[in-house]
């Protein structure tokens, strides 16, 4: 079950241009032991040949350049928006308005046997992440931007493991329940030139950050008539 948490406050990452913080409402999820279920050179995000041909590689160089990866494949792309004719329209996903992250402890390398089964047993010897881009995909984020848990304030105690079915698998992700100690950044106004890179998944175990929790929110500072909010995210796996 979902928990809407007032008061919550959410640090701009541009705090010479927005203000340095505001109050907003994120969803987190109540852990009550019930099982869980639940710039580019790209001129159309709706095309999927294009996206195949121009946005993999872009995203590819990207999150090599980033994070110092050696080998980097992008997996797949989903498309989001907040409106819902267009979403209907367009066959596309809703935004995702409650705490999670996309992989666990178990999926993660799960993900490495099931798209590379071959080499998975070689490459899981070795460091590997889940590295996930988002952008929006025509004019600046006016309503649902993305917001970012600071990874440090993160426990293992906020995971609680969501079962993802699917007629031929069964995936996970993490949901995350509420700490007043998470510390929370949001991106105002981003443009189609930009993107968030972030870590879904991290295979080393020495302090550094593993999961971001993340989350789509209702920014109280949206301007009446606000165009609703579309998006791309690409997960990649990178190998070091």
């Amino acid at each position: 079950m979902a928990q809407p948490i007032e008061s919550l406050i959410i640090q701009a990452d541009r705090p010479d241009a927005e203000p340095e913080a505001i109050e907003a409402t994120l969803n987190y999820i109540v852990d009550d032991g019930t099982p869980v279920f639940t710039e580019t050179e790209v001129a159309d995000f709706f095309d999927e040949a294009e996206l195949q041909r121009v946005y993999y590689p872009e995203m590819e160089a990207l999150v090599k350049a980033q994070s110092g990866a050696t080998r980097v494949v992008v997996f797949d792309h989903t498309l989001r928006t907040a409106d819902d004719a267009a979403r209907e329209a367009r066959k596309i996903r809703e935004v995702v308005s409650r705490v999670h992250n996309d992989y666990t402890e178990w999926s993660g390398p799960q993900r490495v046997r099931d798209l590379l089964p071959d080499e998975a047993d070689d490459l899981l010897r070795r460091r590997f992440a889940i590295i996930q881009v988002w952008r929006p995909i025509r004019y600046p984020v006016e309503t649902f931007p993305l917001a970012i848990c600071d990874a440090l304030t993160l426990s293992p105690e906020n995971l609680v493991v969501s079962e993802r079915r699917y007629p031929d698998r069964i995936g996970q992700t993490y949901a995350i329940t509420y700490s007043p100690d998470h510390v929370w950044y949001w991106f105002p106004h981003m443009r189609r030139e930009e993107a968030l890179v972030f870590k879904t998944y991290e295979s080393l175990e020495d302090g550094r950050a593993r999961w971001t929790a993340h989350t789509a929110f209702h920014d109280p500072t949206a301007m009446p008539g606000a165009r609703p909010r579309e998006s791309i995210e690409i997960r990649a796996l990178a190998f070091f």
